[in-house]
């Protein structure tokens, strides 16, 4: 404990420890509690009452803290009051503690110093997510906690004043690269862009040339994620290779223990088969440390520098903390890659190609609101009726992400089995959706428009349309005249028994008819009426463009950051004569 070289005294880094886990748990207090043998005391608090805020110590009678320590396991209390481990804890009336959910804080040895802990004034059953988020949080302070064990050490080896203001300046800017790390590494979605925020944050703190992160699979064979950081021909030799091949990057994953490299004397002893690669790089010293995982190393962390480097005490700390948020963020990165491979089969089973027809070309495109999400409540949808005639939807439901695309994936279907049925006036074809939708108990609201594109004798084609609360579409002549069709009426899921109209419009060979939802043409900056303007701009300028490009132009038109919704677009252009 002496070691920490903390006290009841307020500190920076494990505050902000306490308020992460506050904002990441949703709790009224949060605390870095380290337990001596008569008291315990609080280097991280926040929202503690008075006058404990204050002291920032207690006496073990007001302790909850003290059974994480004395089990060395997390302690999770629901109710106090009724718990018979800690009902009569002074804690429980003085500091109001009722519920409780603490993990310990260990040093190198494995010793438990303390709890990071959250507290509610009442009853709470503590989930899943919320114990593992806090574990996470655990685990970073407890790095922090043996920084500074291993900060204090180095600095009693020290005794010259300007050493020891040499090494506090260096705990500092570990200190603060570990703050960064937990940050940026947290935001980070994908396996490059964890790679590029590790290159990014340890370039200014241990200036190496290289930066590689690997990954451990269940078959022992290592795979390299910093590929791209290599010469083509070395991103392919350490792609992918087995456990006879003997790398800075292997040794610590299959290990799990932190490999140093001071010279090529020590790579060409331990790790022989990468010395090849140091050579040709101009590389003269590396480090490896594991990257830790639920079933033990999931990989390893590397740095490389272009000089000899012997890690001191200091950077093997550093190194093993932020191998620990590198571990979870590629954890995290997997999980988003499965969320969004899943997300795209769904997309592309709900977005059908479209039919070939020989009277008319079609192009289209979606783009979800959010990166993340890929699917959302736009649809489009082509049927090719008979030889002569389409039936063309498009159509929106209110909100995105994974809950309107299901949404969405209802109103679709079964207006396709409705168009397949039978013909109908596109009006009473609606008609018949919502009497479904009704007696399914579908409520969502959503705009669609749907129309019958019949190809006359004379090469020309027929419109026949209604629109439910959808933006027109926009009509370009062959002599560059546009317009709207602008005929429109009460949206889906919304007002019953109402009169829907089906309308008509003769389109003369050459016609390109432009559907769309507004999440192409309105931003947070951009109404929809100048977003109408702007693409009628756009059309006038490029409407004689192939479909293939005229599509990216205008979805590309609009600055992806500031778009808000889903965007749809299908073109449809009748052949000339």
């Amino acid at each position: 404990m002496r070691r920490t070289g903390l006290d009841a005294a307020a500190d920076p880094l494990f505050d902000w420890f306490a308020d992460m886990v506050r904002r990441a748990v949703g709790v009224p207090v949060a605390l870095v509690s380290l337990v001596g043998s008569d008291r315990q005391f609080f280097p991280g608090e926040q929202g503690l009452g008075q006058p404990w805020a204050a002291q920032r110590q207690t006496p073990l009678s007001h302790s909850f803290c003290q059974h994480v320590v004395a089990a060395a396991e997390p302690l999770i209390v629901t109710d106090a009051r009724g718990d018979a481990r800690v009902r009569d804890n002074l804690a429980v009336d003085e500091l109001g503690v009722v519920a409780y959910a603490g993990m310990p804080l260990t040093d190198d040895d494995g010793h438990v110093l303390g709890s990071l802990c959250a507290i509610d004034h009442q009853p709470r059953q503590w989930s899943d997510h919320e114990l593992q988020r806090l574990t996470e949080l655990a685990a970073g302070c407890s790095q922090a906690l043996r920084m500074r064990i291993a900060s204090d050490q180095a600095e009693l080896q020290h005794q010259a004043a300007r050493q020891r203001e040499q090494e506090a300046r260096a705990a500092a800017e570990r200190t603060q690269l570990l703050l960064r790390a937990s940050a940026a590494l947290g935001a980070s979605t994908t396996f490059d862009e964890v790679v590029g925020t590790v290159r990014t944050l340890v370039i200014g703190n241990l200036d190496p040339v290289y930066v590689g992160v690997s990954t451990l699979a269940a078959d022992g064979f290592v795979q390299l994620a910093s590929g791209r950081q290599l010469p083509t021909r070395f991103a392919r030799r350490w792609a992918h290779y087995g456990a006879d091949q003997r790398t800075p990057s292997g040794l610590a994953a299959r290990t799990g223990r932190l490999m140093s490299f001071p010279d090529l004397t020590v790579v060409a002893e331990l790790a022989p088969d990468s010395l090849e690669t140091f050579h040709a790089m101009g590389w003269q010293s590396a480090a490896s440390v594991p990257l830790p995982g639920v079933h033990g190393p999931a990989g390893a962390l590397t740095i490389v520098w272009a000089r000899p480097h012997t890690l001191t005490d200091g950077e093997q700390v550093v190194l093993t903390a932020l191998a620990g948020f590198v571990a979870q963020a590629l954890s995290r990165a997997a999980d988003y890659d499965e969320q969004r491979t899943a997300a795209t089969t769904m997309q592309q089973a709900l977005l059908t190609p479209l039919p070939a027809a020989t009277h008319v070309g079609m192009a289209a495109h979606y783009v979800p609101a959010q990166q993340n999400d890929l699917v959302g409540g736009d649809w489009f949808d082509v049927i090719r009726i008979d030889d002569h005639r389409l039936a063309v939807v498009i159509g929106d439901v209110a909100g995105h992400g994974i809950t309107a695309a299901a949404t969405m994936s209802q109103y679709r279907t079964m207006l396709r089995t409705l168009l397949v049925d039978r013909y109908d006036y596109p009006s009473a074809l609606l008609h018949r959706l919502e009497r479904t939708t009704k007696v399914l108990g579908i409520t969502a609201t959503a705009t669609a428009m749907i129309a019958y594109l019949a190809h006359d004798p004379d090469g020309g084609h027929t419109l026949t349309w209604t629109n439910a609360g959808h933006l027109p579409p926009t009509l370009v002549l062959p002599d560059g005249q546009i317009s709207l069709l602008a005929y429109g009426g009460p949206l889906l899921g919304g007002l019953r028994n109402i009169t829907r109209r089906t309308h008509t419009r003769y389109l003369p060979p050459g016609s390109l008819l432009v559907l769309h939802t507004d999440g192409l043409i309105e931003t947070r900056t951009r109404p929809i009426d100048d977003g109408i303007t702007r693409l009628h701009q756009l059309l006038a300028a490029h409407h004689g463009t192939p479909l293939s490009g005229l599509v990216d132009i205008l979805m590309d038109d609009t600055n992806p950051a500031t778009r808000e919704d889903d965007a749809t677009l299908l073109l449809v252009r009748t052949a000339s004569t």
